[in-house]
């Protein structure tokens, strides 16, 4: 499964809208993705499943790319 994974790059800031980055993330599931990322000083902000359209959808973005974790 494919999720996007939408987190600040440092964990001790308060979350702000403008400074939230997203990645793609191969895994079995959200508490895969969560627990591959806990070495990263990531802020995860939210998880979410991306289905067939969605995915469709933003393959066509040039920065997509999915991580396998």
């Amino acid at each position: 499964m494919i999720f996007k994974v939408y987190y600040q790059e440092d964990r001790s800031e308060v979350p702000v809208r403008e400074k939230t980055k997203s990645l793609y993330a191969e895994a079995e599931s959200e508490r895969a993705v969560r627990h591959a990322l806990k070495s990263r000083p990531y802020n995860i902000e939210f998880v979410q499943k991306v289905n067939d359209p969605h995915l469709e959808y933003e393959k066509q973005s040039p920065d997509f790319k999915v991580e396998q974790l």
